[in-house]
């Protein structure tokens, strides 16, 4: 997934002071790799070397935000973690591990990480983290401003698009590769996925972001209202139309139009929005003149369109028109790797107190990754607004959970990332995460091989391999 090392100075909220990252790493090479990718972003970066030093450095200056690998000599990222936590709360601390395991996990939340990365890091992962970590740092304390946390109103955006998964990791690289396209979209997803999220961060990244993004949900709408909905009336168009009314697609012209739940679009209404899309004029219910508009379409649905074509309740030529550009937002059960970081999310938008950094305990996040969530992240989402209200102490227990995710069955749930892509996707993700380190750290392989989490061998056979083009 390509980063870009600079920003245009146009998109930046402010000019004020970046923020402070203090970066640890007992390996100078992998601590040096870390720091010049933060630089790159604009970040004030520290590194060091020593975990006690880091500790007393951490005590003594002023940092927004400490990035530290867990496996080090002279004191574990976990240890180092508990310390920062009890001297600076509120500060924020992001873990690197080289073992993405279910105790790692664990160990990170208890410890008070914030979020934790496995190794080879994926720098877009690893800037969406530090992001979100800043973020939450500004809303805790209003000392570190979003400003100076160095994000743009499309890096938010796409900031909140949460998850380290190879899944998400794909949602987030189309997102930026549409960016310059004006193609319609058609995003999938299970109902609570976060589908509105997607098309949001779609039109904030995109060229149209300067307009409207106006959304119309049509399954809340009564069929009989849809057109004047999505057109507009004239006055006096029916009995109650005593003003006239500006229809949803002339309001985003310029911007982007959200067709949520496109699939229960009323048969009789879809030949009009055909016709719409395609002479990109809009004529309103009762009116004689068609209104000129332009701007990006995104529908999104939770059905198959191919068995609602085939059944006669979906338009073939609207489905087509819709679909050009097809994004798959994927359920949390195939993203289990996911749930502990948007977990600790949802608890710092809902944790309200300031004298108090809640924590998981272990036994709670052993549930909430053995629960299947049928209801994907809005239910995830839904359990942690609860808990927070329940919750009387530091620390949420298991009790402060649903019944339904307390008593779920103690399975571990799949986290099948292999599944998530083509075997071609994923090689041309590893293509682009592998080049772009390379690039980064100006051709030096063994920084690059140190950023990866592997050795120059397999760095120089995967470059051999590149250049054949050829997944193996």
């Amino acid at each position: 997934m390509h980063v870009s090392l600079s920003r245009a100075n146009d998109t930046k909220i402010s000019a004020r002071p970046p923020a402070r990252i203090l970066v640890v790493d007992d390996e100078p090479d992998a601590c040096e790799a870390l720091r010049l990718v933060l630089l790159s972003e604009g970040y004030d970066v520290v590194g060091e070397t020593s975990a006690r030093r880091a500790l007393e450095k951490a005590g003594a200056e002023d940092f927004d935000l400490v990035l530290s690998d867990v496996s080090m000599r002279e004191m574990s990222g976990v240890d180092l973690c508990r310390h920062l936590v009890e001297a600076r709360p509120g500060m924020p601390v992001i873990l690197v591990t080289g073992r993405g395991t279910m105790d790692i996990a664990i160990g990170a939340m208890r410890s008070g990480a914030r979020d934790f990365l496995t190794k080879p890091v994926e720098v877009d992962s690893l800037i969406v983290s530090v992001v979100q970590a800043l973020q939450y740092r500004a809303r805790r304390d209003g000392r570190v401003s979003s400003a100076r946390a160095g994000v743009s109103v499309a890096d938010s955006s796409l900031a909140r698009v949460l998850g380290d998964s190879v899944p998400m990791r794909l949602v987030r690289e189309l997102i930026t590769n549409l960016s310059a396209s004006a193609a319609s979209v058609l995003i999938h997803g299970e109902t609570g996925t976060g589908k509105e999220l997607v098309a949001r961060a779609l039109h904030e990244n995109s060229r149209f972001r300067a307009g409207p993004f106006v959304a119309l949900n049509c399954a809340a709408v009564p069929p009989g209202l849809v057109e004047s909905e999505l057109f507009g009336h004239a006055r006096g168009a029916f009995t109650d139309a005593k003003t006239a009314k500006t229809g949803l697609l002339a309001q985003a012209n310029g911007g982007t139009v959200f067709l949520d739940e496109v699939g229960e679009l009323p048969l009789a209404m879809q030949p009009k929005l055909l016709r719409a899309l395609q002479e990109r004029t809009v004529r309103p219910v009762g009116g004689s003149e068609e209104i000129p508009f332009e701007g990006r379409i995104i529908a999104a649905t939770n059905q198959d369109l191919e068995v609602e074509v085939s059944a006669k309740r979906f338009r073939a030529d609207l489905y087509y028109r819709l679909d050009v550009v097809r994004l798959n937002v994927p359920p949390l059960r195939e993203r289990g790797e996911d749930i502990l970081l948007l977990a600790r999310h949802f608890l710092d938008r809902f944790d309200r107190d300031p004298s108090r950094s809640l924590k998981l305990h272990e036994s709670v996040a052993i549930r909430l990754l053995s629960y299947g969530w049928p209801g994907n992240v809005r239910e995830l989402e839904n359990c942690m607004e609860r808990a927070v209200a329940l919750g009387s102490s530091d620390e949420l227990t298991v009790e402060d959970l649903p019944e339904r995710v307390r008593f779920a069955d103690l399975k571990p749930m799949s986290t099948p990332t292999a599944r998530a892509a083509s075997l071609i996707s994923l090689f041309d993700l590893e293509r682009r995460h592998t080049l772009r380190a390379v690039e980064l750290l100006g051709g030096n392989m063994t920084r690059a091989a140190k950023l990866l989490g592997i050795d120059r061998t397999t760095l120089y056979r995967r470059l051999k391999r590149y250049e054949s083009s050829e997944p193996s």
